[in-house]
């Protein structure tokens, strides 16, 4: 019988996945997390625009989470849900008080490796209950035999947090913080983005979890703000997908100069609501890679749908409308669970 879960890489063929959910999405209650890492450019935490999201906004973006399961599902590939959660309510610690965000992204809650599922230590208070939503799920995996494990659970006191510093440097190395989302698979070799949701113990802590057997790469330098996966994305054995803005070759992870390296293209600018957007627009190269030579992306990115069919990768078209709004597209939505292969040094 084939391991339930079993994930070495961001591309091997996709059998298993779990999808998002946008349901009661909402903007946390201001905080000094919050605004050290998505806000600090608004002055003052009590000017973070804290609240439910337009119903519109949710309403199609339900829809739209509900066609990529169903072409997913289309695809032969096997799609679970977190459950539904009320983020509306308070919750804390002895130290500190705020209520929740959404399940919309598991990329940032859960990280599987091999058999192995990690809950990440987040970088915001707002998600310190998020894995709640996956429980279900995570029980079924491990007593289907996957191995789970969760990171210390960080305390995310206030001086953890330092709005007035230089982006990259806002998540102070006091305890270990990541998001999932920071991370690459990459067979043996892992990458770290070292960022404002990412430090440099996590990093320290995720290769002492996974042992000898792997090797996690700490990416300084390449993106300060927040995940990784707008700025690097690994297509295949080999070949990795770059932000031509961010990644260069002062900066570029060791590991990946001899991979064939496509330059995404400028992206296109697909919009938000609300008066700032949660994300660049870069956020237009989250793909989700379903098998080696076929990915999912958005139907408005035509320059880089050209440009990765002229390298022989087939799209699939689908579109996530408020991705800038919410902060994730096709890669942020999904964590694959198992994907048909093998672990390898690439």
């Amino acid at each position: 019988m084939n391991a339930v879960v079993n994930a070495h890489n961001e591309w091997d063929p996709l059998e298993e996945v779990i999808i998002g959910r946008i349901d009661d999405a909402q903007i946390p209650a201001p905080g000094p997390d919050l605004f050290a890492i998505e806000y600090a450019d608004h002055g003052s935490p009590e000017n973070i625009p804290s609240g439910r999201l337009p119903a519109d906004v949710i309403e199609q973006t339900a829809v739209e989470l509900d066609l990529l399961s169903d072409t997913l599902r289309d695809l032969g590939v096997t799609v679970r849900r977190p459950a539904a959660t009320p983020h509306a309510s308070r919750f804390g610690t002895m130290n500190w008080q705020t209520d929740g965000f959404y399940n919309y992204c598991p990329r940032d809650v859960l990280l599987a490796i091999g058999d192995l599922l990690v809950e990440t230590p987040m970088a915001l208070r707002s998600r310190f209950l998020e894995p709640f939503a996956y429980k279900d799920l995570l029980l079924e995996y491990f007593d289907a035999g996957a191995r789970w494990i969760s990171a210390p659970k960080p305390r995310l006191l206030d001086e953890l947090f330092d709005a007035d510093a230089a982006a990259g440097s806002r998540l102070r190395d006091l305890e270990p913080v990541f998001d999932a989302a920071n991370v690459l698979k990459l067979g043996r070799d892992i990458l770290y983005l070292v960022s404002d949701s990412g430090n440099e113990m996590g990093a320290r802590w995720l290769q002492r979890a996974l042992g000898d057997e792997y090797t996690v790469h700490p990416a300084r330098g390449v993106y300060a703000s927040t995940h990784v996966d707008s700025t690097i994305v690994p297509l295949g054995p080999g070949r990795v997908l770059l932000n031509p803005e961010r990644v260069n070759d002062r900066n570029m992870p060791e590991f990946l100069r001899s991979w064939d390296v496509i330059w995404a293209p400028e992206m296109v600018d697909t919009g938000f609501v609300g008066e700032r957007p949660y994300c660049s627009t870069w956020i237009g190269m989250n793909l989700l890679v379903v098998r080696p030579g076929l990915v999912i992306a958005d139907d408005r990115q035509k320059p880089l749908i050209a440009t990765l069919e002229a390298h022989g990768i087939d799209v699939v078209p689908l579109r996530l409308t408020h991705s800038r709004t919410l902060g994730g597209s096709f890669h942020c939505v999904s964590l694959d669970v198992r994907r048909n292969g093998t672990l390898e040094r690439y």
